[in-house]
This record gives C-alpha cells, sequence and structure tokens, in this order.
C-alpha cells in the first residue's frame, strides 16, 4: 500500500513518486492551498493540495485529525524560506496527486501534543496515547536493548527456554496469584513470581547457560518502578562464581549501552560492600552521581547532655550521622521545615541541624538551636570529620540505624534533586556481601534478604548454626544511577544446605517437603555449583529512555491499584465460569452503620 515510510523522506528522494500511508497529524488550510502533516511510525511529512485537482482538493478540505490516509504524490523541495530544521523530513513536502481515506475518526480524546493530560486518561485510551512519537520511540528503544541482550547471550552460549507459566505457590516473599483448577477441584496454580525454582532444576538438568526474557506476577504494593506483572531477563549458569558471572554482565550491559544509546559504560563496575553503602549512602541502592555521604558521629556525642543524640549514640541498634550540604546555609527555616517532614514519612521524628557561617569562629560562627547541648569537642570533632566549611548546613540523624539511613539517605536524593547537586553520566554499582538473614521484629523470627535458595558464603557456613544474623550470602545487587536494575546470587547447591536455611527460617522438614520436596530431591542426585541473575527489563529500558515510571515503557500498563483502565480488568465473571471452577463467592459484608 505505500512505497515509503512518511519519515524517511529526503532531498535525495526529490521527482520520485510516492506513496505514503499514516494518520493525519495535522491539517492547515492556506489560502486556497491546504497542508496536511501525515504521521506514521517513522515520523512526519508534509503532504501539499493545490486547488488544481478539484476532486483530490474537495477530499482533503474534509479530513480531519487522526483520520487514516493513502496519499500518493511527487517529491519536491519546500519553497526557499519554509524549511523546516526541526523535522528530519523539512526539507522536502510531497505535492500531492490523489488521496484514499482509508478511515475517518471521531475527534480523539485528547491532542496527542497535549503535556497537560494525565495518567489516568492517556491509560484509558492507551491506544491513541501510543501513537505520540515519544512512546513509539519508547517501545523501539525497548526492543532494541532486548535484541541487543538476546544477541550477546546468545553468542556467548547461553540458550533460551521457556518456563511454566502455571505452577506451584512457593514463599517468595511476595503474593502469589492464584488461578483456580478446574480440573483439580480445590486446588490453585500460582502465576510464577519469577522462574528460581524453575532454572535451578535446569542447572541440574545439565543446561548449563539459560537465559528468557519472561514474564513475572506479584501481588504487591505498588509505585513507579512496579507492576503486578513485569518483565525480566532471567540468567543461570553452572560452573561459574559470582566474580566470572559478574563480569560477563558488565560485559553484556557496556555492550547493549554501546550500541543502542552509543555510551560506554565503565570498565570494569565498582563494587561495593552492603554494609559500606548503608554507612555511607543510608542504602543499598546508592545514587552515585549525588556526591553527598552520611558520616558517623556517635562517638563524639555519646557523652553529650542531649538525650536525642546520647541515646542512640549508646544504642547497639541506633545511628548517629550527620551529612553535610555544601552551599546548605542558605536554605530558609521554611525549606528546613519542609525537609523535616520530608524525612519523618521515614520515622524520622525531627531533623537537627547545624549552620555553618563562619568554620574559623568555631562556635560563635555557627548557627544551630541543638548547639548548647553539644561540648566544644563534640562541635569541633562534628565540623572536621564533615569537612565542613563556611556556607554549609549540616543535617544530623539519631535513632534506630533503619530509621537514620532511611531518612538521611532519602533526605540526600531529595537533596542532590533539589539543589542541583547530580553529576551526568551513568554510574553502575555492583553491592555485594548482603546478610544472609534479616531480623523480622512483628513475626520474631528470621527472614531471607534474597530468597531462601541463596548460598551463604563459605566461611560464614557455621555462623548458619550460632549466629544467622551475622552470615553474610553469596549474593549481589547491580544498582545503575541509584535504581537497583539486577539482582541476583550464587545459589545452594547442597542439600544439608538447605535444609538448614529452611530451618533458620522457620520451615520445618514437613513444610519443606511439601512447598519444595521436588528442588530438594533434585539436589540429591548431582547438583552442580550454579548462580545467576536477574534483571528488571522495565526498570532498564526506563532508565536507558529517561521515563519518569515503568508505566511509560510498557505497551498496556496497570495503574497503581493493579487495575488496567483500557480493558477494565479486573472484572466480574459469571456464576458459570465459577460453579465450573467450584468456587462459590461470600456476599460482601454489610455496612455496619446499618446493623
Amino acid at each position: 500500500m505505500r512505497t515509503h515510510y512518511c519519515g524517511e523522506l529526503r532531498p535525495d528522494h526529490i521527482d520520485e513518486e510516492t506513496t505514503l500511508c499514516g494518520w493525519v497529524h495535522r491539517r492547515r488550510d492556506h489560502g486556497g492551498v491546504i497542508f496536511i502533516d501525515l504521521r506514521d511510525r517513522s515520523g512526519l511529512v508534509q503532504v501539499v493540495y493545490d486547488p488544481d485537482r478539484p476532486e483530490v482538493f474537495a477530499e482533503a478540505e474534509r479530513v480531519r485529525s487522526e483520520y487514516v490516509l493513502q496519499v500518493r504524490g511527487r517529491v519536491r523541495r519546500r519553497p526557499a524560506g519554509t524549511e523546516n530544521p526541526d523535522l528530519p523530513t523539512g526539507e522536502v513536502e510531497v505535492l500531492g496527486h490523489d488521496l484514499v481515506v482509508l478511515n475517518r475518526a471521531e475527534t480523539p480524546p485528547f491532542q496527542l501534543d497535549d503535556d497537560s493530560v494525565s495518567e489516568e486518561h492517556r491509560l484509558r485510551f492507551r491506544y491513541i496515547d501510543l501513537r505520540r512519537p515519544e512512546m513509539y520511540r519508547r517501545l523501539a528503544l525497548r526492543s532494541a536493548i532486548t535484541r541487543e541482550l538476546r544477541r550477546f547471550l546468545d553468542d556467548h552460549g547461553f540458550i533460551d527456554i521457556e518456563t511454566p507459566m502455571l505452577t506451584k505457590a512457593t514463599p517468595e516473599g511476595a503474593r502469589d496469584y492464584l488461578v483456580p483448577s478446574r480440573t483439580h477441584p480445590g486446588s490453585f496454580f500460582a502465576l510464577p513470581q519469577s522462574p528460581q525454582l524453575f532454572k535451578q532444576l535446569l542447572m541440574m538438568s545439565g543446561v548449563d547457560r539459560y537465559y528468557q526474557i519472561v514474564r513475572c506476577f506479584r501481588d504487591e504494593d505498588l509505585r513507579a518502578d512496579r507492576q503486578p506483572e513485569f518483565t525480566q531477563l532471567d540468567i543461570e549458569t553452572s560452573f561459574m562464581d559470582e566474580d566470572a558471572i559478574m563480569a560477563l554482565m558488565e560485559a553484556m550491559l557496556r555492550q547493549v549501552f554501546a550500541r543502542v544509546l552509543e555510551v560506554a559504560l565503565p570498565d570494569p563496575f565498582p563494587r561495593m560492600t552492603h554494609e559500606e553503602a548503608l554507612r555511607r549512602y543510608g542504602t543499598d541502592k546508592p545514587d552515585l552521581r549525588i556526591p553527598l555521604e552520611l558520616v558517623d558521629v556517635a562517638d563524639l556525642v555519646r557523652d553529650a547532655d542531649f538525650k536525642v543524640f546520647a541515646g542512640p549514640a549508646a544504642d547497639p541498634a541506633g545511628r548517629v550521622a550527620a551529612l553535610r550540604l555544601p552551599g546548605g546555609g542558605s536554605l530558609t527555616r521554611k525549606e528546613i521545615d519542609d525537609y523535616t517532614a520530608f524525612v519523618g514519612v521515614y520515622g524520622a521524628r525531627g531533623l537537627a541541624y547545624i549552620k555553618v557561617n563562619d568554620v574559623a569562629a568555631g562556635r560563635e560562627g555557627l548557627q544551630s538551636p541543638i548547639l548548647k547541648f553539644l561540648p566544644d569537642a563534640a562541635v569541633d570533632g562534628i565540623l572536621q570529620r564533615t569537612g565542613a566549611a563556611d556556607g554549609d548546613l549540616i543535617f544530623f540523624g539519631a535513632d534506630k540505624a533503619r530509621v537514620v539511613n532511611e531518612a538521611l539517605g532519602a533526605l540526600r536524593v531529595r537533596l542532590g534533586h533539589d539543589r542541583g547537586l547530580l553529576e551526568p553520566g551513568w554510574r553502575p554499582l555492583w553491592v555485594v556481601d548482603f546478610p544472609m538473614f534479616e531480623w523480622d521484629e512483628e513475626g520474631r523470627r528470621w527472614v531471607a534478604l534474597h530468597h531462601p535458595f541463596t548460598s551463604p558464603r563459605e566461611e560464614d557456613l557455621e555462623l548458619l548454626h550460632t549466629d544467622p544474623g551475622r552470615c553474610r550470602s553469596r549474593a549481589y545487587d547491580l544498582v545503575l544511577n541509584g535504581t537497583e536494575v539486577g539482582g541476583g546470587s550464587m545459589r545452594i547447591y547442597r542439600k544439608e544446605v538447605q535444609q538448614e536455611v529452611f530451618h533458620q527460617l522457620g520451615i520445618d522438614r514437613e513444610e519443606a517437603v511439601e512447598k519444595f520436596g521436588f528442588l530438594l530431591d533434585a539436589l540429591k542426585y548431582g547438583c552442580p555449583p550454579h548462580g545467576g541473575i536477574a534483571f528488571g527489563l522495565d526498570r532498564l529500558v526506563m532508565l536507558m529512555t529517561g521515563a519518569a515510571s515503568i508505566r511509560e515503557v510498557m505497551a498496556f500498563p496497570k495503574t497503581q491499584t493493579a487495575a488496567c483502565l483500557l480493558t477494565r480488568a479486573p472484572a466480574p465473571v459469571s456464576e458459570t465460569q465459577l460453579r465450573e471452577l467450584h468456587i462459590r463467592l461470600r456476599p460482601p459484608p454489610k455496612d455496619s452503620a446499618r446493623g
């Protein structure tokens, strides 16, 4: 139906006959000459209709925005002075000879170039939203990224294997989406949160190098970088240790960034322990583009007559940390109050600060409501340790270590954005040496920091029995500009170690056999050392396209309440379907106000 895409036409095509198909992006009537900007996925081109072809001209007068047209005409150079340097096709236009309206369109629910349209409206009419050039570019870039990922893995001996979508519910940290079985009344499949167990079984099957770009499902509360269904690049290997896996994954990402964005990533990527990341940045996914760091000052204030600092300083589970903001002395009281409210979201009960007006003047050159509670030695130590200079401001966090880390870690990022401190470029980072477990206060038990199949470090195996909280795992996360884009680990490949980890997690032998019996059985028959990683493809594409959320790089995403506004899913089903599945719905609870 066409000879060219709209966005392909250049001066090289002048005097050629062309047939184009696309949508009317804009129609203009200039003194008896009609201009139509015709759009397809490749871009725009201007088509001109003169009145010397009355029938075609009359048809062109009737077209409106988003009509679907077939246009035939001759490519010519635009008259001097009318070129459009903002368009790749801006030096040429098409003199229209024929026009076929393939389909009319009602007035669209919003204009494609209207940036004020709400996300809810865009998702409701997603097929219109996806016509916007920036949306197509994101989808096209996503396709290019997956193509390069596949090319790299194929070239390095990995094979693409599909794993089941209907599987067994296993505890992996989030709620499962359950699928009732018609043929097994009362039983349910679960949609996979990840192919974790299947890819480990593939290693036990001798596959050696597996990958899959796979859909995963988690019924959890949503944020900008989460969806109930999302896509992972899932990878598993045998007979490679973590250093080899990380080196291979670095090479893969360097190739993808070089070929898709023409960007050179560092070689090698830096590494940082989990402990160091929390100490310096308050988070295990630090954005290294922000040149601000947390500094411990508990030893300086432990004996101060200020219980807000002295209490956490003396608590083994507490932390007192400082965050210096260069030039922060210019912050107003209202701005400081706003930041105090911001850290309160993370559990902080306040935000102490010191304004540094004149370092040389000592205490007299400082401004803060907490100065009167701090001895000179503590004040001098804080100034020296933070490297404070004239005009700086020092924020403080004092509480349980988790609260301080979360509050000051988030404040560090907020200040970096608010104060224009982000350095340009891409800053990847491997975070390693994670704790094997974390303590769940509510459940009064240990839980896996990653998942129950992560291997402990060999030198920490004895700690599994004696001190699980000090046991480190062989896990590694890849962080890019403050976003975790990948996470993996070496896996447990000895049955007795897997059983001990289950024991520490409160999973007794009977429950372990019920939920993971097939895995424990497989471990008995010659399981190789193996490990892998999963990359959040949506997150990676979000970063590489500069989108604000993963919803902007998915064709048909859900809202933050896990609903599809386009199809109105989820939705009720018929009583007949429920009977076939042996399901009976409870009546909704009565309104308590009505008794």
